[in-house]
This record gives structure tokens, sequence and C-alpha cells, in this order.
């Protein structure tokens, strides 16, 4: 069986009442930025927080009687989980879900909530899955794949289905890439609709396998770092989605660490949008200037999913901050007396600039004696601004040295 534009037809209306139908924002901003109109599918805004519910459930409501006595299991990265945890709850069928062990605890506490039982077990998400297939072998379980599946492509596709009908004049979609099956189903749904639409995908640069298995001719295993888009950190692509990104994907790029950290702080200071890594791999593309648009073009970019741990978020956030020049470190000395860092904070204070922090060293800096070393991190406007500061500062008696961003080895 291969996945066609009925097979997602008919899963939209599986989904009708259960889904929700996710906005198409229109970004200004963005578009301006490109040079092209630009839209975000706010799937981030989904029940469960991702677009996996639409699948997952697309799956696990046709299941037979029996099955659902049974059980369903699956493993996931997270998002996966938290959508067959909440369709099997839906259709009173319970569910196990194995994640990695160094799954984020946002997503572990969220699929138990959702009614899921949780097995925490391997380092990645391929050792995950290996588990999983012991369990459903072990006790019987039917298994959902998170994306090797036709009704879970379809499932996703629906997602094709609404870009197209609500945005006449599509002419690209960009969809994250992770094991295959969101494109899958968006790239069959939007190109049987209007095959002139281009569609493509994204792939953080530390989980990429589609460009090596296209250029291999078949599946290569990708060389895995450590990403922040662990929704997309998969190995290897499905023996379903493969073939189906070849025909109707027309293009596959890869982004960095820093691309998708910059996506993430787009979303959340320009759209009031909460995005995850995996999410915003598609719009960092954008913003990188890595996928190609002309000024006709109506572009629709997919933010898949929203379920990013807090304490990541401000990480990213700040050091997003940091790179941008909002954020700076200055390092100076001042006299040991009474006042001399009130009388610093003064002057700061006369540049407009925000302190964040300030840091009082003495024995670790070695400072000289009489002198005390003090590190301030400043909130400024821009690095125009940041160089005002220190400017004032030095005219003001001080030697000022601004710290560096870090270099700091993978």
């Amino acid at each position: 069986m291969t996945v066609n534009l009925a097979d997602i037809r008919d899963a939209q209306r599986v989904l009708q009442s259960i889904i929700i139908p996710t906005p198409i924002i229109s970004d200004d901003r963005l578009s301006k930025e490109i040079g092209a109109n630009a839209n975000l599918k706010a799937e981030c805004l989904q029940k469960s927080g991702s677009f996996k519910i639409r699948g997952a459930y697309n799956k696990i409501s046709r299941l037979t009687e029996d099955e659902k006595k049974r059980g369903v299991i699956a493993a996931s990265a997270g998002n996966h989980a938290q959508g067959v945890a909440l369709a099997a709850t839906l259709n009173n069928i319970k569910s196990t879900i194995v994640l990695p062990e160094f799954a984020p605890l946002t997503k572990i506490i969220a699929t138990k909530n959702f009614g899921g039982e949780v097995v925490l077990y391997g380092n990645t998400f391929d050792e995950a899955v290996a588990h999983s297939r012991e369990l459903q072998q072990k006790h019987g379980y039917t298994y959902v794949h998170a994306f090797d599946d036709e009704l879970v492509i379809a499932g996703q596709g629906t997602i094709g289905l609404e870009m197209a009908e609500a945005l006449p004049d599509l002419t690209m979609v960009i969809v994250p890439i992770g094991g295959g099956g969101l494109i899958s189903g968006i790239a069959t749904a939007v190109k049987s609709l209007n095959p002139n639409i281009r569609v493509i995908g994204v792939q953080a640069e530390n989980a990429a396998w589609v460009n090596p298995s296209l250029k291999a001719g078949h599946a290569v295993m990708a060389e895995m770092g450590q990403t922040i888009a662990d929704g997309i950190a998969v190995k290897s692509p499905g023996k379903l989605t493969l073939p189906i990104i070849r025909e109707n994907v027309d293009e596959v790029v890869e982004v960095s660490e820093e691309e998708i950290a910059r996506a993430i702080y787009f979303c959340v200071q320009n759209n009031r949008l909460v995005v995850e890594g995996a999410g915003a791999a598609g719009l960092a593309a954008l913003l990188a200037k890595k996928i190609s648009v002309t000024p006709d073009d109506t572009v629709c970019a997919v933010l898949c999913g929203g379920n990013i741990d807090a304490n990541l978020l401000a990480r990213v956030l700040e050091q997003v901050l940091v790179r941008q020049g909002r954020y700076i470190m200055l390092k100076l000395l001042v006299l040991d007396r009474p006042g001399m860092l009130a009388t610093l904070l003064n002057k700061v204070a006369e540049t407009r600039a925000n302190v964040i922090e300030v840091f009082h060293r003495r024995a670790m800096w070695l400072a000289p004696l009489g002198r005390v070393g003090i590190e301030m991190l400043l909130e400024v406007r821009d690095n125009d601004h940041a160089r005002d500061v220190q400017t004032y500062l030095e005219s003001a008696g001080y030697h000022v040295e601004r710290e560096g961003q870090g270099d700091w080895e993978e």
C-alpha cells in the first residue's frame, strides 16, 4: 500500500472533531527578511503540543477490538509519545511508551499526563525503538510507529491539505525531517493538489541522513551529534518514507544549532509562539537564507512542535541575546575602597545599559593589591550601544575589556 490523496482525505474526516485546525500566521517581519510572502503553520499549538496526534489517532482509532484490548506501544523522542498516549486515551486503550533516558523532562511528564505508561531506555531514539520491539513481542502490543506507517503518514498529510486550502497561492512548503513521516504526508498531499508546489525538507546538521541516502541510492545511517532539535534526531529513514521523499521532495537542506536557536528566538520575539528545536528547523533554514525564494513565492513553514523544556528555552533565548550583542560581559579593575563599585554602576547607568549581574573578584583573578576585579553582565540595545558603553567607561578613566562569546570545543 502507498499513501495517496484519498487516504489523506479519509484521515481528515477521521480527525475532524479530534484535532485543532491550527492557524496559519502571516509573518510580515519574515516576509521582509526573505523577500517573499512568508507564512507559518503553527502546529506547535496542536493538542499534545505537536502534529503527532494526527497520525497516532488515525492509526489507533482503526485498530480491531482485539488489538485495542491488547494495548499499543510506541518508541519516541518525545512528541510521538504524547501523541500516542493521548490518542490511546481518547480511544480507551492502554499505551506503553519507550523514551530515551535523556528525553526532555517536559515530554516525559506530559506523556504520563496524557495517560501513557512511560519506560525510559537507551541513550538514543534507535535504542528506545529496539527495546519497544522487545516489549511488543513479549506482551503482544500493537506497534504504533513514529513515521514508517501508511496510516500515520496519511494523518500527518492532513497538514498539507490545511495549508493548501488556506493558501490558494501557495508555491512552497518547508517541513522539518526526522524519520520522514511528516514530510511524506505533506508532500503527498500538496503535490497531488498542485505538482508545482515546491516541497523543501530541513534536517539538523547533527542528525542528517536524507542527502547522504539520496546520493547513495539507499538508506544511510546519519552520523549523530548533539542537537537541540531532539524531535528530529533520527538516525535513518523508514522503508516507506525514503522512496516518498525521493519522489516528492524537491530539496533538503541542513541547519546548524545556532541557526535553530535563532529561529526559536524569532518565534518567541516576533510571533509570541513557543517552538521547540525540531519545530523551528524550517524557519531556521529560511532565516539562514538556505532556501532560494522569489518575490512571487508564497511560502509556508511548518512549526511542527512546541514541546521545549523551560530551562532549555531560557538558555536558548539568553545565548541568542549574547550572539546578537544584546548581552555583553565587561571586565575591569576599580580601587578597593568603599563606594568604588557604586561609582562604577552610576557610570553604567548614565549609558542607559541595564545591569543583569555583577561579580566582585579578588583572589580568583589575582587582582593587583589594592584593586578589585569587576565583571558586569549588561543588557544593551545592540552592538553599537555596547561600543558606546565601553567607550564611555574608558573616557571615565576605567580600563575595560569586553569578554568574548567563548570558543568551546565540541
